[in-house]
């Protein structure tokens, strides 16, 4: 089955280079053909050696429209690629091989991140079940029940899930696998050191880690010149292991 790496991009956040370390690191991290793929509203600047389609039409309400809610266009019945789709997120650091990321579990299987809580809020109850889509997996035309799903009960979903990932992880709950933990880590609860430590200790990259994901702030360029954040425990020492990997 063709395998594809896809991401999205829209909006001013992130620009085309983005995309082409994104692509970069890919082709160094993968030993299988891979095709890399960016649904996008601008190409331009983006590697040649990336397709580069449309983002699928949502009808979302215009407040939600750039919003990760549009993350659900890929479960569109009709995308312009067929094949097994591994999503990353553009905010990922790629530090190891991607190969396994497609072998694991069943090709029906919805892999995805079992998201990240912090400890304080797991005392007295256990680990919600909520997966985290910077990155996941599916076949890609052959998860159209999401697409259905959401239209059906669109304002049901738009009103009850926060963050949209929540919603996400509702409808592929009897495909959804987990990761193993230490494939993705997070930069914010694995590499950066607690407060008041993150002052004085520099982020490290945690050992077999192969993604490390930058959700919220800081982004990976602000990160790896270090990150002064609205709050004391945001701040982070310059970690320099990010541009070894993330160009």
């Amino acid at each position: 089955m063709t395998r594809h790496i896809i991401t999205l991009k829209w909006g001013n956040r992130y620009g085309s280079d983005y995309v082409n370390r994104l692509a970069s690191s890919i082709r160094r991290n993968t030993t299988q053909p891979v095709s890399v793929v960016c649904f996008t509203d601008d190409p331009t600047g983006i590697d040649p050696s990336v397709s580069v389609f449309p983002i699928p039409e949502i009808d979302l309400p215009p407040a939600v429209k750039i919003t990760p809610w549009r993350k659900l266009c890929l479960f569109h019945p009709d995308l312009p690629i067929e094949g097994l789709g591994l999503f990353l997120d553009l905010d990922i650091v790629i530090t190891g091989s991607l190969d396994d990321f497609f072998t694991f579990g069943n090709e029906d299987d919805v892999p995805i991140i079992h998201n990240w809580v912090p400890w304080h809020k797991k005392l007295f109850r256990p680990d919600p079940q909520i997966g985290n889509s910077s990155v996941f997996r599916f076949k890609l035309n052959h998860c159209s029940f999401v697409w259905d799903q959401f239209h059906q009960e669109k304002d049901w979903a738009l009103a009850t899930f926060r963050p949209p990932q929540t919603y996400v992880t509702h409808c592929i709950r009897p495909r959804m696998k987990y990761w193993p933990d230490a494939w993705v880590r997070s930069f914010k609860r694995h590499c950066r050191p607690g407060f008041p430590l993150n002052f004085l200790f520099s982020p490290k990259l945690p050992a077999d880690a192969r993604i490390v994901a930058f959700h919220g702030k800081p982004d990976p360029d602000e990160a790896a010149v270090g990150y002064h954040g609205k709050h004391l425990n945001h701040h982070s020492r310059p970690a320099p292991w990010i541009n070894d990997h993330w160009r």
